[in-house]
């Protein structure tokens, strides 16, 4: 299985947790997502021209970029930026810097 599909559980906690609001717009983003993932698999299933499959593709790429920036701003206004804080910063910035490249791969 290609280890960038499995998450990594570093067990630790944000250091603000997101609020009811926060996660409910995550999770509606996620939902709708996951909805387009299967309008794809069933325009696959009956065989509908690529490009019309390829366009929906895009989307859910984009739809995702847009859930991860926006994780990423979070984290690095109350994470990253409470741990440069503490004096822990160029932890934190090495962390998330691997997350950036990894992310824009």
């Amino acid at each position: 299985m290609d280890e960038h599909i499995l998450p990594e559980n570093s067990g630790k906690k944000p250091v603000k947790p997101r609020t009811d609001e926060e996660k409910q717009a995550v999770l509606n983003r996620l939902k709708r997502i996951e909805g387009q993932v299967r309008g794809i698999q069933k325009m696959v299933e009956e065989d509908r021209y690529c490009v019309d499959v390829l366009i929906q593709i895009s989307a859910i790429n984009k739809a995702l970029t847009k859930v991860g920036h926006n994780l990423m701003e979070r984290h690095t206004h109350h994470c990253v930026s409470d741990a440069i804080k503490k004096g822990n910063g160029d932890e934190a910035i090495d962390e998330l810097m691997k997350v950036v490249q990894q992310f824009s791969k």
